[in-house]
């Protein structure tokens, strides 16, 4: 997930793509690689987001670590919105055949 929270966090400081691998000293088409996910970022590259967007990479990595986990919590949401929606079916439907009845 460190490149979904390297992507957010140019997008949080309101940047292109292109302004922000001038700033970050890469060519665009490699921060394009980083962000959607083929190459991984190196700790070298990490410590120049450090010094761009003044987040230390320990928070960086902190912060990718717990994307996973968000995107584990928004399945399982997921997941139990969909049972109480077909809960909520069920008893309309029983509801309306006890009312025809």
């Amino acid at each position: 997930m460190i490149n979904e929270a390297l992507r957010l966090i140019r997008v949080y400081h309101d940047m292109k793509q292109n302004e922000a691998a001038e700033k970050l000293g890469i060519s665009k088409s490699y921060l394009s690689e980083i962000e959607k996910g083929p190459k991984e970022p190196t700790l070298d590259l990490l410590r120049k987001y450090e010094i761009v967007f003044g987040i230390p990479t320990s928070s960086i990595l902190f912060f990718s670590e717990n994307l996973g986990k968000s995107a584990t919590h928004e399945r399982a949401r997921t997941f139990v919105a969909s049972k109480i929606i077909s809960l909520m079916k069920f008893l309309e439907e029983r509801s309306e055949r006890a009312d025809a009845n």
